[in-house]
């Protein structure tokens, strides 16, 4: 059974969402404030954090910041704020997805079902390492290493480089990285995309300004360049 933390100050969403999961037979937790997110995450873990930007105590997005400091677990942020800055902050403080409310419960077990899904099957065409370049990945242990020293990577960011290096000298258009990476379902922002690729040049390129090996192919998508 797969357990999921909520992170939401709001009984009006937490309780609906809690019973939502638990009936879909998810083990839950509920904290109000970041606080108390960082101390129970620390205690009992979790498989999946749903997130509220806007909390008590901590900030989401500091909450965000610690868990990623300490794990790579799925965090799927969730957020009345509608505007474009707020998505970007999150994901590029490490979040793998969010979610815009009111949402739908439909759409939201979506999308934790595919990064629950991704998560155990350890990626669609899993092997057990895939090298180019400077770049080594051990896909069993889930180890990212560049030029020798381990890199920590979140499951998005994995992901991404896998197929990017598994298609070392192709060029992935956008469409094909976001139906491989977040699913052929996903509906959000293609934004998304670009906060990770920016990611991942900052932890595998010596200049991410000038990047040798992540490389855009304007107007088609992406290429890893050994």
């Amino acid at each position: 059974m797969s357990r999921i933390l909520i992170v939401e100050d709001e009984e009006s969403f937490s309780d609906p969402l809690s019973y939502l999961l638990g009936r879909e037979g998810f083990d839950v937790q509920v904290v109000d404030n970041g606080n108390d997110a960082v101390s129970e995450f620390g205690r009992r873990g979790a498989d999946l954090v749903l997130l509220d930007l806007m909390l008590p105590g901590q900030s989401g997005t500091e909450v965000c910041r610690q868990l990623r400091q300490r794990s790579d677990v799925p965090i799927i942020m969730l957020t009345a704020l509608d505007g474009e800055i707020d998505k970007v902050v999150g994901l590029e403080l490490g979040a793998d997805d969010y979610v815009t409310k009111p949402y739908s419960s439909r759409e939201l077990l979506a999308r934790i079902r595919a990064v629950l899904r991704r998560r155990k099957d350890g990626g669609e065409l899993s092997g057990p390492s895939v090298e180019a370049g400077p770049v080594r990945m051990d896909l069993d242990r889930h180890v990212v290493s560049v030029n020798g020293a381990d890199v920590p990577l979140p499951l998005k960011e994995f992901e991404l480089l896998e197929m990017l290096l598994r298609n070392s000298g192709r060029v992935m258009t956008r469409g094909q990285l976001i139906e491989r990476v977040w699913g052929a379902d996903y509906v959000g922002d293609t934004k998304t995309l670009d906060v990770h690729v920016k990611r991942l040049r900052g932890k595998i390129e010596p200049d991410p300004s000038l990047p040798r090996h992540l490389v855009t192919v304007r107007g088609l998508g992406y290429k890893f360049e050994a």
